[in-house]
């Protein structure tokens, strides 16, 4: 059974964590019966240098349950940066990752088929939305957009996927080989020249909290999509991240 080391970004998360978190757990422990994850397998929460109690709360987490681990991050480096450090912390420590946002949005229960199809022989498998008819028309036209455009300048994205993902140690190991300082992961994911399946899910609201996907983020994660047809892989896998002020592992 492998490793498994979920990677959850956390900004400012103190309202909506004590509600997501023993859902992570549950899953967690089923992946674990169901012999699709060792019982080393662990949670990885990543706070993205919050000015609320996530990172509090994170520390009570893991030292109530050694199956909680805790990166924090100082000071905020963007929600691309904090999966980055997540899952170049977990590189060395795990066979494979699935990085997931804290508001479980996303379907955690696809983990299962995501974690099957690697046993298949994928080092990649992206989560997919299986349809956007909870977006506005706006919504739904300015993704469609995004997405022929991204394609367009190289980005070569799959489609309605943002960053719930599984990546093995195989994926890591080349995604480590890019230094970019404010990653586009969703594109670098199509750029390793690896097998990659997708897994499809409905999407949730969120459990609690706000978005933290402001319009500005946006538009600079689209920037990034546009340049990220430009990134070049280095010889070395890149430095340990600077910015990691506390580390909690059991």
């Amino acid at each position: 059974m492998p490793t498994l080391y979920i990677i959850v970004p956390c900004y400012n998360e103190s309202e909506c964590l004590p509600r997501t978190a023993p859902v992570f757990r549950r899953e967690l422990e089923e992946l674990t019966a169901a012999g699709l994850a060792s019982p080393a397998s662990r949670i990885l929460l990543v706070d993205d240098g919050s000015a609320d109690g996530t990172w509090e709360i994170i520390r009570s987490l893991h030292e109530g349950d050694p199956a909680f681990s805790g990166l924090r991050l100082y000071p905020n480096r963007g929600h691309q940066n904090a999966v980055m450090a997540g899952l170049m912390e977990a590189r060395e420590r795990t066979d494979v990752t699935i990085s997931i946002d804290a508001d479980l949005q996303d379907d955690i229960s696809a983990m299962g088929e995501m974690m099957k199809k690697h046993a298949e022989g994928f080092p990649i498998v992206c989560g997919v939305r299986s349809s956007r008819e909870t977006d506005t028309f706006l919504k739904r036209f300015t993704a469609q957009s995004y997405y022929a455009l991204m394609n367009l300048f190289g980005a070569r994205l799959v489609y309605n996927h943002a960053d719930y993902r599984l990546m093995d140690r195989a994926a890591l190991d080349k995604l480590a080989l890019y230094h970019e300082e404010d990653p586009f992961l969703r594109g670098l994911a199509t750029r390793l020249g690896l097998p990659i399946a997708t897994v499809e899910y409905a999407r949730a609201p969120r459990v609690a909290g706000e978005s933290k996907y402001t319009l500005k983020k946006m538009l600079k994660l689209a920037i990034r999509g546009f340049t990220c047809g430009r990134c070049k892989p280095q010889d070395t896998p890149r430095p340990a991240d600077p910015h990691i002020a506390e580390r909690l592992f059991s």
